[in-house]
């Protein structure tokens, strides 16, 4: 007889994701548990910003919206619920959730996950001179807030005493499902290798339908939109799992589709870094299991080390973005004129008034191709977009150019139309600076029934290298034709901070020589080189037939910081699908076949 496997429904990708997705896995998942991953670095920021105004928010309030209607059947099933929906204030969230199930009455056991908060050892920190991790600055001198990435360890330990609902505050995005497993399997935190499969399964699932179809390359394959299947890990105590999704919903579940969400925003795969465990993805394979199931084997596992992330928030100033249309006859080079002009009305009006300068601007004509910079291959449409965008440290700075971006429809490029949205919104600009900061400086602690009790982080030790291994990279027959980069690959990207990511995933290993020979750093970064690319790192995964890159400083700021219209690199790989790739001619005349 089988050992029973555990299966986690992930709910939730981000704040905003659909309102539906917890329906659709407790009514038709058959799942032991339901997680919801809402904290991206750019969701900190906005909560902070959110409790700022409200000393009672600061937590993500569609997971109480998307819960409490379902928690009759949720405890009907026995299925336990966990998230880091509590932002940056776990407690009110608990509370919240509380009282909408006593509103229908159903009793639940709610654990709060605190102590991520690092706010009150700020001073401590200066004084040991923490510098952000990417960019060696010092520490700004205001912070809003400062969250430690937690683990799965406190999660681990509020399921163990029984909890129905645990809600953490900052933890890494694998660490819900993570929790979970270690629970239902009694693993030990030193089975490595167990927890870095769980903490895979946990990153394919994390955002939501971005493993079952959504955003794949092959987007027509993919049915169902409309009904879009979220993602189930069916998980086995020895670690490994399978990706799958409720029967009758649409998606697609294949090993591309989940091989570019494994290679999503995970840096060097052979130290994905995590706060219980550091992965080795790089002899990880993804094989089709049945129709709309994959399983996934070969992560491997190390001791996590001694420190964690933090991401603190500080105020930097305000930024405005704003939009207009202009169509017809030279769109594109009216609307750069009329922008161009804008901005030099508005420099004019501020040196009057004794504000000073902009100290960024961003002008992008959408519809000129304008993000890809020298690859562009067309600018002659006569319908586009001219995005302005900038920043100030005064507020009534950017309130001055909100209001002078309409005056142009009656004194610039005819054709000029489009102010659905009204005059733009100032709104600060909240920055993200993320340094490393020693376990034993913090305690996580677990509040259920009344109670409260501490969860001392495991065993930990450096991190130590892990040599790679050499790959052939030069193609055994000569290339005398090309085809784009989608012909033989699939990829997707993503950001951390100003980093961006980039995976391509080879449709076949026979193709890998050849995407090796022309995807180089050095070719990337020239492709992405409007950007501001200051450098690009390549990773290779074997065990998959993929490629990661690294791209640094690439984003403007990233996230909420940036002005551009792509701050968070989401479009990098998309982009880079039209790379031509040097290959035989053979290959390119099978390549022609294929797509009769």
């Amino acid at each position: 007889m089988m050992a029973k496997t555990i299966r986690i429904g992930g709910a939730a990708g981000f704040w905003g994701d659909s309102l539906e997705g917890a329906g659709q896995l407790v009514m038709r998942g058959e799942i032991d548990f339901l997680v919801f991953d809402y904290l991206a670095e750019v969701t900190m920021s906005l909560l902070a910003r959110v409790r700022a105004r409200k000393a009672e928010l600061g937590y993500v309030p569609d997971f109480v919206e998307m819960v409490a209607p379902l928690l009759p059947e949720i405890r009907r099933r026995g299925i336990r619920v966990v998230s880091n929906a509590g932002g940056v204030n776990p407690v009110a969230c608990a509370a919240a959730l509380a009282k909408r199930a006593e509103a229908v009455g159903v009793p639940l056991k709610i654990a709060v996950v605190t102590g991520d908060d690092v706010m009150a050892q700020i001073d401590t920190i200066r004084a040991a001179d923490a510098r952000e991790m990417f960019s060696g600055a010092a520490l700004p001198e205001r912070l809003l807030s400062a969250n430690a990435y937690f683990g799965a360890q406190p999660i681990a330990a509020a399921l163990d005493r029984g909890a129905d609902v645990v809600i953490t505050g900052r933890c890494v995005d694998s660490a819900v499902t993570l929790g979970a497993l270690v629970h239902a399997f009694g693993w030990s935190w030193s089975d490595y290798d167990k927890l870095a499969q769980a903490s895979l399964a946990g990153h394919l699932i994390e955002c939501s339908a971005q493993v079952t179809g959504g955003l794949f390359t092959d987007w027509r394959d993919v049915p169902g939109w409309d009904d879009m299947g979220l993602p189930i890990a069916d998980c086995a105590a020895d670690g490994t799992f399978t990706i799958t999704k409720a029967e009758g919903t649409g998606g697609l579940v294949s090993p591309l589709s989940v091989g570019e969400q494994m290679l999503y925003e995970i840096g060097d795969p052979v130290a994905y870094v995590l706060p219980d465990v550091v992965c080795d993805f790089r002899a990880v394979t993804i094989v089709a299991d049945g129709a709309n199931r994959v399983s996934v084997s070969g992560a491997r596992g190390r001791p996590p080390t001694a420190e964690l992330k933090v991401s603190a928030t500080w105020h930097d100033g305000f930024r405005t973005i704003g939009t207009v249309t202009i169509a017809g006859r030279d769109a594109g080079p009216k609307a750069q004129h009329a922008g161009e002009a804008i901005l030099a009305r508005v420099r004019r009006l501020l040196a009057e008034r004794g504000l000073g300068d902009f100290t960024e601007t961003s002008l992008e004509v959408l519809g000129t191709e304008a993000v890809y910079g020298a690859a562009a291959q067309s600018s002659a449409a006569r319908e586009v977009v001219l995005k302005i965008g900038a920043r100030h440290a005064s507020e009534k700075a950017l309130e001055i150019l909100a209001r002078e971006i309409a005056p142009a429809a009656s004194s610039m490029a005819q054709g000029l139309t489009g102010f659905f949205a009204g005059r733009p919104a100032v709104q600060p600009v909240m920055r993200l600076f993320s340094f490393l900061w020693p376990k034993a400086s913090l305690t996580p602690r677990v509040a259920i029934c009344g109670g409260e009790f501490e969860v001392p982080f495991a065993a930990s030790a450096r991190l130590s290298p892990s040599a790679d291994e050499p790959y052939q990279s030069a193609p055994a027959e000569v290339a005398d034709a090309s085809a784009p980069l989608i012909a033989l690959a699939v990829g997707r990207s993503g950001d951390k901070g100003n980093t961006a990511n980039i995976g391509i995933l080879a449709r076949r290993t026979e193709y890998m020589p050849w995407l090796r020979a022309a995807l180089t750093p050095e070719a990337v970064a020239a492709f992405f080189a409007q950007t501001g690319v200051t450098r690009v790192d390549r990773y290779d995964l074997p065990g998959m037939n993929a490629l990661n890159f690294v791209l640094h400083d690439a984003l403007g700021g990233g996230g909420v910081a940036s002005l551009r219209i792509d701050p968070q690199g989401k479009a990098f790989a998309q982009m880079l699908m039209d790379f031509p790739i040097a290959i035989p001619r053979t290959l390119a005349d099978q390549l022609m076949m294929a797509t009769r």
